[in-house]
């Protein structure tokens, strides 16, 4: 997966972001994502072939300046013991770059 992150409800989200239609079309391995998260996002450019997308996911269309939320994913929600668990995994993952970022020397966590 490229991007997750936390909905503005504390869903988790999935972001896969494709730069082609070769890129999508070689890409077999995204639906193991969907297990694993509350909503699934496509990110791709204004160029992108959208009709290629599955319409049961959501849509961002981004640029190298900004970014547009097209089309909300649908909410498939987290089972609560698969959800706790991520959620630690981010929340760690988050403050172990935070540390980094912070002490670039540092392999605490690594």
């Amino acid at each position: 997966m490229d991007v997750m992150a936390l909905g503005p409800k504390g869903e988790i989200w999935v972001i896969e972001c494709k730069s082609s239609r070769a890129d999508f079309q070689s890409d077999h391995k995204w639906q193991e994502y969907l297990e694993w998260c509350d909503r699934f996002f496509w990110a791709v450019d204004a160029d992108f072939p959208v009709d290629l997308l599955p319409d049961d996911t959501g849509l961002i269309i981004a640029d190298a300046y900004d970014a547009e939320l097209v089309r909300m994913a649908p909410e498939d929600k987290l089972a609560p013991a698969r959800r706790k668990v991520m959620i630690q995994k981010f929340a760690r993952h988050a403050a172990l770059r935070a540390h980094a970022a912070r002490d670039p020397g540092s392999t605490v966590g690594y």
